[in-house]
């Protein structure tokens, strides 16, 4: 499968417009303001209407821009104890991994996948940090109810790398209950995990976010550590 150019690939950002109810006279009220908006799991945001508004927090599992050959956003991913997303703005934040961080934006679809999408000035960098520990799963499990999760597969390559530069490359392996993609973005004018040494047969364990694009799922490694050769 090619990747569509990022301008044909990324739906547009919605950016989130907050109006002010007009308060009655002599009232002594204030209106509601973004800082009030309710925060709620990342589960029940990603079971809420396209285009409704959400506030969640969670911790950094892929950091800002990683994706950005194939996606052409500064996005990010991020997870809470009830599942993962990734979060779609035009401009970088600095944000490293495992940082707690809260985010408001609008629920859309991105080439099939569920996203938040936001803008820089509604991502708040939390106190503290808190490691995720990826989830073991088999290549046959990656699909919609583990979209948005950082996850760590195993499996033998079935097929040769391909090159879809710029956007990455792809490659699929399988442990035998199905076959996925692993989909390697490009940083900095590499891939961020060596693809060079990669054939056919061998056994290597992966770890990366859930992601999907159209009809695939993948997994997208986000660094060199994420490749383990067994």
């Amino acid at each position: 499968m090619h990747r569509c150019s990022p301008t044909h690939k990324l739906a547009s950002i919605a950016v989130t417009t907050w109006i002010l109810a007009t308060v009655g006279c002599g009232s002594s009220e204030d209106p509601a303001s973004p800082d009030q908006e309710a925060v709620v799991t990342v589960a029940e945001a990603r079971g809420l209407a396209e285009g409704s508004v959400a506030t969640v927090e969670g911790v950094v599992t892929v950091a800002p821009g990683t994706f950005n050959s194939a996606t052409g956003d500064q996005g990010f991913a991020l997870q809470d104890t009830t599942g993962g997303i990734y979060v779609s703005l035009p401009d970088t934040v600095d944000l490293d991994l495992d940082r707690r961080v809260r985010v408001t934006g609008t629920l859309g679809q991105t080439a099939e996948q569920t996203v938040l999408n936001t803008e820089a000035a509604s991502v708040e960098a939390l106190d503290g940090t808190a490691p995720v520990e990826p989830r073991d799963v088999t290549t046959g499990e990656v699909g919609e109810s583990i979209e948005g999760l950082l996850v760590r597969v195993s499996g033998s390559v079935t097929r040769a790398p391909v090159d879809e530069q710029p956007y990455g490359f792809e490659v699929y392996i399988d442990d035998g209950s199905g076959e996925v993609q692993v989909y390697v973005h490009i940083v900095d004018g590499q891939p961020v995990i060596d693809m060079e040494s990669l054939t056919v047969d061998q056994v290597i364990q992966v770890t990366g976010l859930a992601a999907q694009y159209e009809e695939t799922y993948e997994v997208a490694p986000r660094q060199a550590g994420d490749l383990v050769v067994q």
